[in-house]
């Protein structure tokens, strides 16, 4: 493949995580993603006032928001790739809660091992869409 080819498809997999990206972070926003968001941080990481559950669900929903942004832009996107591999295993440990408690969670409580796989997958994607 020409250095061309891979620039295109580098460039729509950049895109087609962004949009991604974007979008999940977006619905960070929403009231009834937030419940079950901050319903899903394991009981060890909860706290209160500024890092209470909510809170983190924001952050976590601008950290989103701010990384697909970040893969758009030449100047930010393999520091943008960085921080969203490190986000992704950050927030590894809610999936990983949630998967625990299916009856509580439903189809947001996808399976340990599929999750994980998922997540690996996903990071991976994001460091060759930059590489």
């Amino acid at each position: 493949m020409s250095n061309d080819v891979v620039d295109g498809l580098q460039l729509a997999l950049r895109v087609l995580l962004a949009l991604v990206f974007i979008g999940a972070g977006l619905t960070h926003f929403l009231p009834s993603v937030q419940r079950t968001m901050a319903a899903m941080i394991p009981p060890r990481l909860r706290r209160s006032g500024l890092a209470s559950p909510v809170n983190l669900v924001l952050f976590t929903g601008v950290c989103e928001v701010a990384g697909g942004l970040g893969l758009l832009l030449p100047p930010t996107m393999v520091s943008a790739a960085a921080a969203l591999v490190v986000f992704l295993a950050a927030v590894f440990p809610a999936n990983a809660y949630a998967a625990q408690h299916p009856k509580r969670f439903g189809r947001v409580a996808i399976p340990f091992v599929p999750r994980l796989i998922a997540q690996v997958v996903l990071m991976a994607l994001v460091v060759v869409s930059v590489l």
